[in-house]
Formats: structure tokens, sequence, C-alpha cells
């Protein structure tokens, strides 16, 4: 069913599909990337890390970041304004440390309901608290006791859940490679960091259902692997890249067990382990950006989307050409989701719980962001074709609601549909604030 019309980058007029009754429409953002306020909790590795020469690309810190915890409510007017249905921020685990901690998180969830916007609070999004070590089995322990806490605190008014995001990329960058906090550079000796975070997600779901929690999920980040040709090379190096990005972190969830090979990698009794992680969940968050390209090793350390990938991988990522590219050098890829999501339809079946896509977005620069617009169009009609193949998705967030701290990227990425200025704070929506506000309105 077509509801409206809606102008396009290029000007013309194309229906927007319209999605489910009931379909969620939100936002995201994460708490190291926006709230700023270091001296108001504790410590975190993104802390320490952004500290060290050299880390952080343009060799700022999220000391002030967008200011969020003292503008809030500005921000949560702009959520307002948009239209959505429902606000994806993330809760730091150091600032739940501190005294007052939690009462920041009481004052912007109130705020959030009181704007008619549902909080959809994720618990983990990288800044883990100095203290405390992910290779590290009772990290999982504390994670709980963590989440036990905000649920007992929160749980009144949040009823949507999200344990961890991308535990993936959080053990890839910041453990196995080292471009992202705490900085390691262990390569395939990170699997543990993998297995604890998995372990901690199961403790927490059990921890969220024990406080009356009944909507819970994770946020994994996932993307098609394509090979770079049919040669076996290619093929093989591009099927072990999807096991260590795709199937780690989904088949344990998703099915109990590891992929074959990798059970005998991770530490402790993995068999009782998987028992805890493979909590039934009640809906399954994918971050999606861009499939990735994958062939055989070839010997030389290369430079990837910002990420520097050693020579002694057994893989190698190429780059996807005839495609456009966005500021960050990520391939524009809409169709790549489809294939995401009937894929993980095919693999997992009835173990799929409903889809919500936690992520999606794109870094460009400018206020009249048209390039923004195209790339959420083109990925909204993308996720539509996914739910008329037969995908049960239930929601869609956009990354991000405000441009921010990007990571070892600095203030370099842009990724908000409004712009800050990082001299002044003011925030400034952007074109593309103003189509997806047209768009959500033509869902109602």
């Amino acid at each position: 069913m077509i509801r409206r019309m809606a102008t396009d980058a290029r000007g013309a007029t194309n229906p927007i599909p319209q999605f489910p009754a009931g379909f969620l429409w939100g936002v995201s953002t994460s708490a190291h990337q926006i709230e700023g306020a270091v001296d108001e909790r504790e410590p975190s590795v993104w802390d320490t890390f952004t500290a060290e020469p050299g880390r952080v690309k343009d060799g700022s810190t999220a000391a002030v970041a967008c200011d969020h915890y003292h503008r809030y409510p500005q921000d949560v007017a702009l959520l307002a304004d948009l239209g959505v249905d429902a606000y994806r921020f993330s809760i730091s685990w150091p600032r739940v440390n501190t005294p007052k901690g939690l009462d920041f998180y009481d004052r912007l969830v109130d705020e959030v309901c009181a704007a008619g916007v549902r909080p959809v609070p994720t618990l983990f999004h990288w800044d883990l608290p100095v203290a405390l070590d992910w290779l590290e089995r009772d990290t999982a322990s504390r994670f709980a006791e963590y989440v036990a806490v905000v649920a007992e605190r929160l749980g009144d008014r949040v009823k949507k859940w999200i344990t961890l995001n991308e535990p993936a990329e959080h053990t890839l960058l910041g453990h196995a490679l080292g471009t992202h906090a705490p900085g390691r550079q262990l390569l395939f000796d990170a699997l543990p960091v993998a297995h604890h975070q998995l372990l901690a997600h199961g403790l927490a779901v059990r921890a969220l259902r024990a406080a009356g929690a009944t909507d819970i999920g994770i946020a994994n980040s996932h993307g098609p692997t394509w090979p770079a040709s049919q040669e076996p090379a290619d093929l093989e190096a591009a099927d072990f890249y999807d096991v260590l990005l795709n199937r780690l972190f989904a088949d344990p969830l998703l099915l109990g067990q590891y992929p074959d090979g990798i059970g005998e990698l991770m530490p402790g009794d993995v068999e009782a382990d998987l028992l805890v992680i493979a909590e039934p969940l009640d809906f399954y968050g994918v971050n999606y950006y861009a499939p990735t390209r994958v062939g055989a090793p070839q010997g030389t350390e290369i430079e990837f989307g910002g990420i520097s990938m050693p020579a002694e991988l057994p893989f190698s990522v190429r780059e996807i050409e005839g495609v456009p590219t966005t500021d960050f050098g990520w391939p524009v890829v809409p169709e790549g989701l489809t294939e995401l999501l009937t894929g993980f339809r095919e693999r997992y079946g009835d173990r799929l719980p409903p889809v919500v896509i936690t992520e999606n977005g794109c870094s460009y620069e400018g206020i009249d962001d048209q390039e923004r617009i195209a790339y959420l169009d083109g990925h909204i009609r993308a996720l539509h074709r996914a739910v008329e193949a037969g995908v049960d998705v239930r929601g869609y967030f956009v990354w991000s609601l405000l441009d921010n701290f990007e990571w070892a990227e600095g203030y370099a990425r842009r990724f908000g549909l409004v712009h800050t200025d990082y001299e002044t704070l003011t925030r400034t929506p952007k074109a593309s604030y103003g189509w997806l506000r047209d768009v959500l309105r033509a869902q109602r």
C-alpha cells in the first residue's frame, strides 16, 4: 500500500512503501559519542585510549562531544519534532558506577517518555570501565550485576532492551587489530573476548528477565560477504571471513552452537556457556552498513575503510567496484540489506526471532545532505523488499541523530541527521532530518 509520494535526492517523486502496522521507526546514539561530562563518571577504556597520542586521527577526545549530558532536553525535542517512535541510546557503565550516574538516565528516560517516544537503551556500547577486561571471564558476571541495577531503576518505564552493541567490532577492532580501545593487537588470541561478551549477553538476558523485562534483543553488525572471485582460494577466504564476522556472533545466539572449529578455541566450559548464551530473544538487532568483498591474502598490509589490515590475516578485504561510496569510503549497496536479511531467514529459519534494524546510516558532509537522503531512501526500500520477501522485520533505526565523536576517526566523520557545531554545540537539522520527518508522517 502506498500512502504518499516523497522527493528523492534527484528531485523526482517516488512512492514510499508502507510498512506493517506497529513498525518501529527510530534513531540511535551512544553514550561515549555524545554525552561528554567525563568528570561526572568513572573513566572508560576509551578515555585511556584517546589520551594516548596517535590513537585518534584528529587527536580529539570525547570529553565534551555533543554535551548531551547537559543538553539532553534540546536533543529530546529534536526527537519529538522528527516524529520517531523510539530512541535507541546507550547507558554508560562507568557513569552508572558513580553515585549519581543513574539519576541522569532517570531524567533522560522521563524526558523521552514525556515526548511520546519509546526509550530503547543499549546496556553496553564499547565504553568498558577501566578496571575491567573482556579477556577475563568475571567481566561477564560484573556486567550482569550492572544490568540488574539499571533494570531495577528504569524497568518501570523501559520496555525494550538491547544488551550489547556490535561485539564483533569491539573484539576485532579493539582487541585483535588494536585500532579501537583498548588498543590490543592479539589477532586470533582475541577470541576469548568474543566468548565473554556473548556470555555477558546471556547473563544479562537472565538478569533482565528476572527484573520482569519481556522485550530483549542484541545489536549485532552483519553484512553479506562477497568472494572476490570463484577461485577456490578466494571462496575459502570469504567463507572464513563470513564465519568470523557474521556466524561467530549469530550462531551461538540463534543455534546454541559455534561454527565448526570455533568452539574448541574458546575458554571455559563452552557447552555449558552456550546454554546461557542462547537464552531466547524477543528480537534480533542488525546493524547494517555494507557488504564486504573478500579474497585470499595478498601478503601485504592494506588500509581499508580507515582500518589497517595486517598481512598475516588469512583473508584480504577488497574494493567493491562500480558503486558509490560515503565520505568514509564505505560502499553504498542497499540491496545488500535485502540479501542479508533473506539469507538470515534461510540460514536460521524459525530460530530467527523478529528482526529490528538497530543501525543504518552514512557519513557525509554538509547540511544540505542530499547524498544521505538518497542513501536512506535506498536502504528503506531495500528493507521493504525484505519484508515483502517474508522476513519478519519490526523496526528501523537510523544512525545517528547527531554528528558525534566517531571513535578513532575523532570528529572527522559526520553521521548525523542533525549537524553539530563542535565549537558552539549548536544543533542544526539537516535536509535529511526534514526528509525523514516527512517519510515518518506518511507512515502514520
